[in-house]
């Protein structure tokens, strides 16, 4: 019996950015509420090797909302892949931001 490792798939290196610091970033999704959506948006991180951090999503009537916090990405990657997200048919809107951003912002909601 011969045990094979899978070697994890090393990250995509950003060639836009090789310099740039890695950062946080926060996703604020607001879709469509169609069967494939949340499959095509993760997609757009697989595709870079990313695991997100924490996803959260909401379904309300015909409407998906859907926060994701993903790191390991330059912030030039980040609003790439935001464009890209906000191409898809189905998605109405995104918001990015740094996650401390929304971390702060969160918190001063949650105080008033």
């Amino acid at each position: 019996m011969h045990v094979v490792e899978a070697a994890s798939p090393a990250p995509r290196v950003d060639a836009w950015a090789v310099s740039n610091a890695h950062c946080q970033a926060h996703y604020q999704i607001l879709a469509e509420a169609e069967p494939d959506v949340l499959c095509r948006v993760l997609n757009y991180f697989a595709l870079q090797f990313l695991v997100p951090q924490h996803m959260n999503m909401q379904r309300e009537d015909d409407l998906l909302t859907i926060d994701i916090v993903i790191d390991g990405l330059s912030w030039h990657r980040a609003q790439v892949i935001g464009e890209k997200l906000r191409n898809l048919i189905s998605v109405c809107s995104l918001e990015l931001c740094p996650a401390d951003v929304a971390r702060s912002l969160a918190v001063q909601t949650a105080s008033q």
